[in-house]
């Protein structure tokens, strides 16, 4: 009878495994068949380099390159924040903190990835934003830096979850032989535990890029929605997750400003895709360590 129930779990988890990827399959498949036919009718150069994003003109234009230069933005300022922060967090959890405090801090870390964003969102344009334009003097806190911050705070759980999970799993005779030879508690953490565990902090750095990469709601508030090429982090940007959110429900059901948020979509796609594939190559080296 057990040998039973476990030949039904394990087809059961193959069989929810296998529709998993099935989903993904699905959804790059229509994503293929509404960008594509947006491809034939508007080129793909002239949409990735275009610098004008104006649907509703005569003749419309669809250019994202101000819609990646603002996702782009917003995601290099929420990693220059999230990264160092997240990685001191975790080796302070991991090596440092007494064990009490040790589990309320990771308590706090998972209660905050529970924090939904639009909250952050809201939190960010009622309280941070008004700061920004106030302390930068500038004509609105709506920027790419209001984003940056709070997409950071987004993006720390999962880095410093992660991370901490890979200082952790560094074997403790690394730690052991460096004593032995006379090293210090902080050349110990610095020179042995995180260059051992430097697969699984870059593979949690990529992730937390992935998280930051496909935020709707919080960037849509926070972030201006401006589809402008800005010269600084202290103007307002659109980003391309923004744009589809606040565009799909404007369109005409199969017209072209519809297929081109499709194309867009489609763009997302390959980037994140590509962030989680390379997150995954790190993952795999550190589990082979």
């Amino acid at each position: 009878m057990r040998k039973i129930k476990d030949d039904i779990i394990e087809k059961i988890i193959f069989f929810c495994g296998i529709l998993s990827i099935v989903f993904v399959v699905l959804i790059f498949g229509f994503l293929i068949k509404e960008g594509i036919s947006f491809f034939k009718e508007f080129g793909i150069v002239d949409f990735i380099i275009g610098k004008f994003w104006y649907p509703s003109a005569n003749p419309p234009e669809f250019g994202i390159l101000s819609l990646i230069v603002g996702s782009v933005l917003v995601t290099v300022g929420a990693c220059i924040i999230a990264v160092p922060v997240g990685i001191m967090a975790a080796v302070y959890i991991s090596e440092l903190a007494p064990k009490q405090i040790k589990d309320i801090l990771k308590s706090l870390v998972e209660l905050m990835a529970a924090v939904p964003s639009v909250v952050i969102g809201f939190v960010g344009m009622v309280s941070l934003a008004p700061l920004v334009r106030v302390f930068f003097n500038i004509p609105t806190g709506l920027t790419a830096f209001t984003g940056s911050i709070m997409l950071a705070f987004m993006a720390m759980p999962t880095i410093v979850t992660i991370s901490e999970d890979a200082i952790r799993s560094v074997p403790w005779q690394y730690k052991e032989g460096a004593f032995a030879l006379g090293a210090t508690k902080w050349q110990t953490i610095r020179r042995i535990v995180l260059k051992a565990a430097m697969p699984g902090i870059i593979a949690a750095i990529m992730l937390g890029i992935g998280r930051v990469i496909g935020e709707t709601m919080a960037v849509m508030m926070i972030t201006g929605n401006a589809a402008h090429i800005p010269h600084s982090i202290f103007e307002p940007v659109r980003t391309m997750t923004a744009t589809i959110a606040a565009e799909m429900g404007e369109t005409v059901t199969g017209g072209l400003h519809y297929r081109a948020l499709f194309a867009i979509a489609l763009v997302l796609f390959f980037i994140t895709f590509l962030v989680n594939f390379i997150a995954d190559l790190f993952l795999g080296r550190s589990k082979n360590k």
